[in-house]
């Protein structure tokens, strides 16, 4: 079933002369043709050749061409639309069916392994030298792997460290966004798990905070050659609140700490800041809870607490003048989706109100998310080393 391509809205940051953040633009972002089944649509929101990306360059990066997987030494962010085929749909008498086969390399990078398997709705199980955060926005996909498939649900995250897998969607349509970051093979085409680092999860009994979403935290990989498995799946552990703020939560799912990425087991375990490394990237979930609960409780001490919990005390702008009182400003860019709720991006020196399905590319712009409305807001962070 061809559904029409939804447009993705993507509000651009950017910095002034005098070091101020401001909207330089808003509006649906690049829709591209076709990509790996005529059933699948993309939108491209920005393209890096290499780490740290550029605060400097003014250009658009989502104008620029790449050859899947993306740049070898830097990554792109595109979302996906994966449209459900007709119920009565034979889908291996599909046109554009391939039967399984052995790998083979399919795309002109060299960095994508094809097995075959796929259809004008359903993607070959593949694999790419990349590290991909996966989150699911809207509807339903089925994640395949070769020790069994999983339901992701909106909300639900998979991070993809170079595992083979495949994606169907034989019920709902799916709208997915994949942050895709160039990584390193020490062991050429297999690809295998690296290091001794153990997956961490909640313990036994576990329940999440008062008034916060358990954020669904799937990680993958390849421990045999050829052959993906599941590392961990279940609530991600790294939950940070701010006690001044009831409801506000930061969880944290994965870090690269270099580019090209390294491929390991886990990551949790390196240092926690909002900062990304040098080079690499930090991805979380923020559950924004309305202002009015906070709001003229909150002073500079709680502000500078806050930040200091985070290990991040530099990254805080506090000012009496200021639009909110958590405005921060990091060298990094920002690649921002809203999964639920009414947020606004409150920048220097202007405002923009955000729901679900709309994204953000923030270029190192001073900042801070408020919610007016009267329920929480989710909003999926993945931040990049800038320079």
């Amino acid at each position: 079933m061809t559904e029409a391509q939804k447009p993705i809205r993507r509000v651009l940051t950017a910095v002034d002369g005098n070091g101020r953040s401001f909207v330089a633009k808003d509006g649906p972002a690049n829709s591209r043709t076709p990509a790996m089944g005529s059933g699948r649509r993309y939108t491209d929101l920005w393209i890096w050749e290499k780490a740290p990306l550029s605060l400097s360059d003014p250009a658009d990066g989502s104008d620029l061409t790449y050859v899947f997987p993306g740049p070898a030494g830097g990554g792109h962010v595109r979302v996906v639309q994966a449209n459900r085929p007709a119920p009565d749909l034979d889908l291996k008498k599909d046109a554009e069916f391939i039967a399984p086969h052995d790998p083979k390399v399919v795309m002109p990078s060299g960095r994508m392994w094809d097995r075959g398997g796929n259809n004008a709705f359903t993607s070959p199980m593949h694999k790419t030298q990349t590290v991909d955060y996966g989150i699911l926005l809207a509807g339903e996909r089925i994640l395949v792997l070769d020790d069994g498939d999983l339901r992701m649900r909106p909300g639900d995250v998979v991070i993809q460290v170079g595992a083979f897998h495949a994606w169907a969607s034989p019920r709902l349509s799916g709208l997915m966004a994949f942050d895709m970051i160039g990584a390193e093979f020490v062991d050429g085409a297999a690809g295998l798990g690296q290091g001794g680092d153990l997956p961490l999860g909640v313990p036994p009994g576990w329940t999440p905070p008062p008034g916060v979403e358990p954020v669904r935290r799937i990680v993958t990989i390849d421990r045999k050659p050829g052959v993906s498995s599941v590392v961990s799946d279940g609530p991600a552990p790294d939950i940070r609140l701010d006690p001044a703020r009831p409801g506000f939560a930061s969880t944290r799912l994965w870090v690269t700490d270099r580019t090209p990425a390294r491929i390991v087991f886990e990551t949790l375990q390196l240092p926690h800041t909002i900062e990304p490394p040098k080079n690499g990237s930090v991805m979380r979930v923020i559950n924004v809870p309305p202002d009015k609960g906070w709001q003229g409780k909150v002073g500079e001490t709680e502000v500078k607490a806050w930040f200091a919990a985070m290990g991040s005390p530099g990254a805080s702008t506090w000012s009496a003048n200021a639009r909110h009182p958590y405005m921060q400003k990091t060298k990094s860019f920002d690649f921002c989706f809203v999964l639920s709720g009414e947020v606004v991006l409150v920048l220097d020196d202007s405002e923009v109100t955000l729901t679900a399905g709309d994204t953000v590319v923030n270029r190192g712009g001073n900042h801070a998310w408020s919610n007016r409305s009267d329920a929480p807001a989710r909003v999926y962070v993945a931040s990049h080393d800038a320079a």
